[in-house]
């Protein structure tokens, strides 16, 4: 509330207390609304200290995609810089200390970066993390990796620290679902647990998020709300823009005009409407900023994904989810797609006006 404070612990314990004495405090009877935003999973990946040592002696499967070789892709595959084997920093990342190198540009050197937030740890706080840590970091200096081998121990070891993060998600989650039940509030809370995009894991070789591929452009969205929602999985498109439109409807309020979602309410309550949504629209622009995904926006429909690079670049991908459901194999140039592409250019354009969405400069091009 204006001041700076330094507060100890861990981030997500921290505001997951400031929500619950937030919710504990509230005039009593009245409707709320706490939304509650962790950033645990988000680069560098620092666990909590009770989490630094979880799936150590155990091998995880990297994705079967790690060596993609982006044969079929367009060149916007080659010019990012999201590589695990090119642009994971072996301290910033995976907490080798001063091993720092990284072609993503950066405000300041990634050893000035790592040794902020290290110097943030207390004397106790970094006695732990050096135990932690020691015995897997000399282990890795004495094999003298190189190559595809190292870059499966990179993803080894990004995908752990990774899941150590989501853990103290999952514990901070519970804490907020258990004060609910035992406030007698579950039953009329709804309770929507969801993120901003998927996230690259080591498939395609890459971390990150932001190209339109499957991994990245899918969100998890569980919702519950025992007054109106049974247990299912729902197939239904759906997309970020309905949040607002769906908890406005369920507080009973009309959204306005210019909002471009839909109410998810149907859908959430197995009341699908017939006219819901058969495709959903993407577009990422932010190129020439980092980590230098090239613009482009494309149409996802149940069986196709059909993208459209272009700014810098002209490009053409159309992957068929159904018969490659890893997005391996860009069938654009292929004649038996001929029809399909047909309607799925027209469908794009659609979208594409319904959007009111353009193709102008939001960044300048690089020189």
């Amino acid at each position: 509330m204006g001041r700076e404070v330094r507060r100890h612990g861990y981030v997500t314990d921290l505001i997951t207390d400031d929500c619950l004495d937030w919710i504990s405090r509230r005039e009593p009877g009245k409707p709320f609304c706490a939304l509650l935003h962790h950033k645990a999973p988000h680069r560098n990946w620092m666990p909590d200290l009770k989490h630094l040592s979880m799936y150590e002696d155990e091998d995880i499967p990297v994705p079967g995609t790690l060596f993609d070789d982006y044969a079929t892709r367009s060149d916007a595959a080659r010019a990012q810089i999201m590589s695990i084997a090119d642009d994971m920093a072996l301290g910033y990342d995976l907490k080798l200390d001063a091993e720092t190198t990284s072609r993503l540009p950066q405000p300041q050197p990634l050893e000035a970066q790592w040794n902020a937030i290290f110097g943030r740890l207390d004397e106790e706080q970094k006695r732990v993390w050096r135990k932690a840590y020691r015995a897997r970091n000399e282990a890795f200096r004495a094999s003298d990796l190189e190559g595809d081998e190292l870059t499966r121990w990179k993803c080894q070891q990004y995908i752990k620290d990774y899941l150590r993060c989501v853990a103290s998600v999952d514990d901070n989650v519970g804490r907020v679902l258990d004060y609910l039940d035992q406030s007698g509030l579950a039953e009329n809370t709804i309770v929507v647990y969801t993120s901003d995009q998927g996230f690259y894991l080591g498939e395609h070789g890459w971390l990150d998020k932001r190209f339109m591929y499957e991994e990245s452009l899918r969100m998890p969205l569980i919702v519950r709300y025992p007054a109106e929602i049974r247990p299912r999985v729902a197939e239904e498109m759906v997309l970020n823009l309905d949040f607002a439109p769906t908890f406005l409807d369920y507080a009973g309020v009309s959204p306005p005009t210019e909002m471009q979602g839909e109410s998810m309410r149907g859908v959430l309550g197995g009341r699908v409407p017939e006219e819901w949504r058969r495709s959903i629209y993407y577009h990422y622009y932010e190129y020439p900023g980092s980590p230098l995904i090239k613009r482009h926006y494309g149409v996802r429909t149940e069986r196709y994904n059909l993208i459209h690079f272009y700014h810098d670049i002209e490009a053409w991908e159309l992957y068929d989810l159904e018969a490659d459901p890893h997005e391996l194999n860009n069938v654009y140039d292929d004649p038996r797609q001929a029809a399909h592409l047909v309607e799925l250019k027209a469908e794009l354009e659609r979208l594409r006006r319904q959007y009111g969405d353009t193709d102008l400069e939001a960044f300048p091009p690089r020189r």
